[in-house]
């Protein structure tokens, strides 16, 4: 096991933590609760019969059950790490199960959808802290969690208004035990700052390695087999978890279109810099944005060093 988090804690955040949802971020919430002491009892919950058997197998986790009412019960913290379309009817039936001093937080790419189909399936007394982990790999299911998944990682908690701050205290607790960076802002900046930087980037590698592959099919062409780095960078985004995404984007609809048009008229800017051979401009534009890709690797977001979508996720 991976002891790059450091000592565990000497006395748990929480004394029973339930996880609905065990696939990597969720199992990787697990393994990390574990590895800090964070929780004193964990409990994986999944609607898959699979998932649970391969969990207990796994022995990452204290409890596991198939059953959302018993999974909850007695919870002093529940985090929905299921598809953003699936946290509205997942909050309806643990609802009438939970704790009423409970927290309920969620992992979700998006905020402000979460938080309205959340929020009206929680009774009074539980208090919801929305987090959104700006972490991952292409990969998924229970075997793909690990515990330094969310080191120096940047954490997203959008509390909405009237959430008790004791409540937001303890999970930036959580979060930062897991060795991640915390941060608080509003769920609308939130899908914002996110479309851009996430949402339509994982858009256009979709398309653009659906248009290589209708590329090779019509041409018979070796599209893949002469895939240079930067296409491959886009087929490892493009491998992501299609029901995820495909909920982010349903989601989030608004604030993706919005960047989707600056994008669309910035591309147009770009087509005509190529058409009219302004190279001053091509190359002023580059230069911009090589500075910014240094800029990610000084905070501490990415390595300078090269993978070509090779790397494997570790294990812990």
């Amino acid at each position: 096991m991976s002891d790059r988090l450091g000592p565990a804690l000497g006395e748990p955040i929480f004394k029973r933590v339930t996880i609905i949802g065990i696939g990597l971020i969720g199992s990787s919430m697990v393994r990390a609760l574990k590895r800090m002491n964070a929780a004193g009892e964990v409990v994986a919950c999944d609607a898959s019969a699979d998932v649970c058997k391969r969990v207990e197998e796994l022995k990452i986790a204290d409890v596991v059950e198939q059953d959302v009412a018993k999974a909850v019960a007695n919870s002093d913290l529940v985090v929905l790490c299921v598809p953003v379309g699936a946290s509205g009817p997942v909050a309806e039936q643990m609802g009438p199960h939970l704790k009423n001093t409970a927290i309920v937080s969620d992992v979700g790419s998006v905020k402000c959808a979460v938080i309205a189909a959340v929020a009206p399936h929680l009774p009074q007394g539980v208090n919801f802290v929305p987090a959104h982990p700006v972490a991952g790999t292409e990969f998924s299911g229970p075997d793909a969690g690990f515990a330094d998944l969310f080191l120096s990682r940047w954490c997203i908690l959008t509390p909405p208004e009237g959430t008790d701050p004791a409540a937001t205290d303890k999970v930036q607790q959580m979060w930062r035990s897991f060795g991640s960076n915390v941060e608080v802002m509003t769920a609308q900046h939130h899908d914002l700052v996110l479309a851009i930087t996430s949402h339509v980037p994982h858009l256009i590698a979709y398309n653009i390695v659906g248009t290589a592959a209708d590329l090779e099919e019509v041409t018979q062409s070796e599209v893949m087999k002469f895939s240079a780095g930067g296409f491959r960078d886009f087929t490892r985004i493009a491998s992501s978890d299609p029901t995820m995404w495909r909920d982010i984007f349903l989601h989030n609809k608004e604030a993706v279109l919005e960047m989707l048009g600056r994008f669309n008229e910035d591309l147009a800017a770009l087509q005509r810099m190529i058409r009219w051979g302004d190279g001053d401009g091509l190359f002023e534009l580059f230069t911009r944005t090589r500075a910014i890709r240094r800029g990610i690797i000084a905070q501490g977001q990415e390595t300078a060093s090269p993978d070509f979508g090779r790397r494997e996720p570790p294990k812990s």
